[in-house]
């Protein structure tokens, strides 16, 4: 079977016009060259080089063999610089799974602009709140808030949101408006459900973080389900900025405890190793650091959010 490599020394041979020349040429002997072309002679059955003392000449089996060597070398250096093309140029269809919230009120409505850039950009948006096996499931990028928990996929920091204290103006002018996260104990909370309990509100103090077990009539892992249900009054909640930000300019719903901060949450990109090496994953990834900070963090290696 011929080699590509055979091929590739044949047409350097011809286009130097001897053996010695096609050996400098490709760094090997004189004799190395000769008897390579041989070989290849040999496969086909049939010479393709007349060689004299001082020169070296095509046959008509040669200058066809050629021919079709040029075209062949041809063809594939013009597929390799299409793959380089290709490699350098973000395409084909990235897979990516978000949190609910932050999928609908951050991420999405962004996409349009992103895939504007990148025309052969395709993009398969998944919205949950539970952690999937990004590498289980085919995703590519997977974005989640929170913690992390040990794992072998690669995280880049995204930067980190704020979490807000809100109530309707209705709850407060009914139940009164706490000055103090102890105030919380006589008011309805909507808590935010973690593995079957709520989540309680950790406010942060110079000392550190202390927790408020929240207690009320209704609790969800759904962010824009407690939203809504502080907006009918139902009670108090603690939610990222950005899910209560269009509440807020609104006035359905008004920040409480100000003065006392609830710790920030960090946002992670998470992929399996050598996923950031692909175009479509690198221009993804800077359009949430843009997005959300408008900053590019550098990638590291950190564990993976539960």
């Amino acid at each position: 079977m011929l080699s590509l490599a055979s091929l590739q020394l044949f047409a350097a041979t011809v286009d130097a016009g001897s053996f010695a020349a096609a050996a400098r040429r490709l760094r090997l002997s004189p004799s190395a060259v000769s008897r390579r072309v041989a070989q290849l002679e040999r496969a086909l059955g049939v010479p393709l080089l007349a060689r004299t003392t001082r020169a070296l000449s095509l046959t008509d089996d040669g200058r066809a063999f050629h021919d079709r060597c040029q075209r062949i070398l041809e063809e594939l250096r013009e597929a390799e610089d299409a793959i380089a093309r290709s490699a350098a140029r973000p395409s084909g269809l990235l897979r990516v799974d978000a949190p609910v919230a932050l999928g609908r009120t951050v991420i999405a409505p962004t996409l349009p602009r992103l895939l504007e850039r990148h025309p052969d950009l395709r993009i398969a948006l998944t919205l949950r709140n539970t952690f999937v096996d990004p590498v289980a499931e085919g995703i590519d990028v997977t974005v989640r808030m929170g913690r992390l928990s040990d794992s072998t996929l690669i995280a880049r920091r995204l930067g980190e949101r704020r979490i807000l204290a809100c109530a309707a103006p209705a709850y407060l002018r009914r139940r009164g408006r706490p000055r103090a996260p102890r105030d919380l104990a006589r008011h309805a909370c909507l808590g935010y459900l973690h593995q079957g309990r709520p989540d309680p509100f950790r406010f942060v103090t110079g000392e550190g973080t202390f927790d408020v077990e929240v207690d009320g009539p209704f609790h969800s892992d759904d962010a824009e389900a407690l939203r809504d249900a502080a907006i009918a009054g139902k009670g108090i909640v603690a939610l990222f900025d950005f899910v209560v930000a269009g509440a807020l300019a609104s006035g359905a719903l008004v920040q409480v405890l100000e003065s006392h901060p609830l710790e920030a949450r960090p946002m992670h990109a998470l992929y399996a190793p050598n996923r950031h090496l692909l175009p479509k994953v690198r221009v993804f990834l800077d359009h949430l650091s843009e997005v959300l900070e408008g900053k590019r963090p550098r990638a590291g290696r950190r564990p993976a959010a539960g």
